[in-house]
Order: structure tokens, then sequence, then C-alpha cells
């Protein structure tokens, strides 16, 4: 018989098997249970246990310290259930989550938009739905049995151009750091064809956009810039007229002038939304880069214009010590509540 999982205050409820992986039984049955990495790596599938029994797999100490295991909180990425459970999570929504697919992509192109990040751009399949939530991510599966994870950059399919027979081509954007060395980087960076096909799963993940009224500040180092610009196109094309009127401060960190790889997109996306104001921070300029804007690390510009986050959603993509660090700092000197901290670590292999 299998075990039913229950989770508070959502009252939303899926079954798992004895010895089954719980996080994955969540995402089979359209439970919008957060997680990031899937490995035990990036702790945000961590929640309370109320009641039950589980053991607990595999992980970092980053993601569930000793003292938060002994306190009852578990990673269901990595854990597995025994019995009937109740969770504490206050991020699960009570609507369904999108379905996950399996399918193949073609390559429609390449651009190289920093000497170290590619903008892909790939088609979907004429004959199936992809639906996503802006912010979520696909897993690329590839041939020896691996999977490399990135972000959709575009809150919906993209109307590319049409075919020889004025088929419209729908496809999904992403962005693509160069890790030398890495699999399928290198062969991003290096061999590319010409209309190639990938094979995909998605869509994955349970970094979006949640229901309030507060303000909200969108933070991204590096690439992880690609899940924040779906959230912003999701809000400027949304008819949801609370969500258009909500403030947003979009930081975005990166070593370098060259590293803001979409800064023209920011700023023009600033300039045609008020709601949005755009803060760019350099942690190295050049002295090619005549910058004249903030400098430093990008969550403490954050804490430098709003000392007070008690009534803001933060929504972090990036680095892990990027995100990490400005979960600590928020909650610790800025009176953050938790459940309004929302984050997608972007973890590497070595990560992981």
């Amino acid at each position: 018989m299998p075990f039913t999982v229950t989770i508070e205050p959502s009252s939303r409820q899926f079954n798992v098997q004895e010895g089954d992986n719980i996080l994955l039984a969540g995402i089979q049955a359209g439970v919008s249970l957060p997680y990031g990495c899937k490995d035990g790596a990036c702790g945000s599938c961590r929640c309370k246990k109320i009641s039950g029994l589980v053991t607990q797999g595999e992980h970092q100490a980053r993601a569930l310290s000793p003292e938060d295991a002994a306190n009852g909180f578990i990673l269901t990425c990595c854990a597995t259930a025994h019995s009937d459970l109740v969770l504490e999570s206050k991020q699960v929504l009570d609507v369904g989550m999108p379905v996950v697919k399996k399918m193949p992509v073609r390559l429609i192109s390449a651009e190289r938009k920093a000497p170290d990040v590619m903008l892909l751009k790939l088609q979907l399949p004429q004959t199936e739905t992809f639906e996503y939530l802006a912010g979520q991510y696909i897993d690329f599966l590839l041939k020896d049995g691996h999977k490399r994870s990135y972000s959709i950059a575009n809150a919906t399919p993209l109307v590319h151009l049409t075919d020889a027979n004025n088929n419209v081509l729908k496809c999904i954007e992403l962005h693509v750091r160069h890790m030398p060395g890495g699999l399928f980087t290198d062969h991003v960076f290096q061999s590319l064809k010409d209309k190639e096909i990938f094979r995909i799963e998605g869509p994955l993940g349970g970094f979006f956009l949640r229901p309030s009224n507060k303000r909200m500040i969108f933070l991204a180092s590096g690439t992880g810039f690609a899940p924040i610009k779906a959230l912003i196109e999701h809000v400027m094309t949304s008819t949801d007229e609370s969500l258009q009127q909500r403030p947003i401060d979009l930081y975005w960190g990166a070593r370098s002038l060259a590293d803001l790889y979409l800064h023209d997109w920011a700023m023009k996306a600033s300039k045609d939304w008020p709601a949005l104001n755009y803060i760019p921070v350099l942690s190295e300029p050049t002295t090619q880069d005549a910058w004249r804007g903030r400098t430093g690390f990008v969550h403490l510009a954050v804490l430098q214009d709003h000392p007070d986050l008690s009534q803001h959603q933060v929504y972090a993509c990036g680095a892990p010590v990027m995100v990490d660090a400005a979960k600590k700092d928020f909650i610790a000197q800025a009176q953050l509540s938790e459940d309004d901290y929302f984050a997608d670590a972007f973890l590497s292999l070595a990560d992981t």
C-alpha cells in the first residue's frame, strides 16, 4: 500500500511507495514542492517533517546541517518514506504543476553574447505542447546518461520564423556559460552543429513567482540572469493587474561589464516598464569598462538600499556562494522572512 504525503498549510496530498523518493513522487503527482539541484546540494527542497518516518539520503551539510536534521527538517530530493507523512512547506501552491515531458529539440541559433556565454535558441516539436512556468529549467539528456540543467530564459515559447511550409517555429532560449573541460559546454562552444538535435526533459524546478502583494527583488549573478529574465517577461506580459503593479528591483552582479551579457536588454526593459528598477553591480570592473555604477558584492548592494526587507519577496539565482550569502544576510540583518526567499543555485558538477 502506498503512503500518503500531506503538505501543510496547502493540504496538497500525493502518494509515495515504500522506499521511493519523496520529491520525485510529488513531481509525478503535479505537486509544486520546491526544489533545485535534486542532488542534496542546494537545500531548496528543505522542509519541516511534522510526522512520519523517513530515511535521509546522502547530502551536503550546506543543504541540511546536523542541527537542522535534529530539529526535524529533511531534504525531499534525497529522502525516502516509510510511513504516512505530514510535511510543512509554505512555498507549495494549491495548484498543479506543468507536466514533465521528454522530447527532442533542434538548434535554431547560437549567439555568443560574452566570451564565455552562448545564447541558444532551441526549436520545440511542432506536434507537442510544452507548458512551463517562468523561472523553471530543462535537463539535457546526454548520450552517456548524464544530465545538464539550464534555465529557460523566456517566459513563453518564442515565435521565431516560419519553415518552408509556413509553420511557425516555437523555441526556448537558454544562456550557457562555458565551463572549460565540461562535457556539454565544451561541445556548445567548440563543435556545435547547425540544426543539431538534442533530447531534453522538462519543465523542472520550483523557482517561479508566488502570489503576494509585496515588493519584489530579483537578484542574479552571472547566467543566473536567465530565469530572472523569464520572470521579468512574465510580469511584463501578464494580464494580472496586481502583478503588473508590484514594484521590482533587479540587481544583476557580474565581474566586469562584458559579463553583463544582456545589459542593453535590461536597460531597455527598465525604461519600458516603470515598475522595474535595474541596478547592475560589478565586482571587478576593468579600466576599459570606465564603470561609474555600483561595485562590490551584489547582495550587499541590496542590503545597502533595503535595510528592511520584511515587506519584500526575494527571487535569487546564480552562484551558490551568492545565493547562500544573500539568504543568510537578508534574514539575519534585514528581517526578511525565510518564506519569502526563493532561490535557484546554479550548481556545477563539482558543486554536486
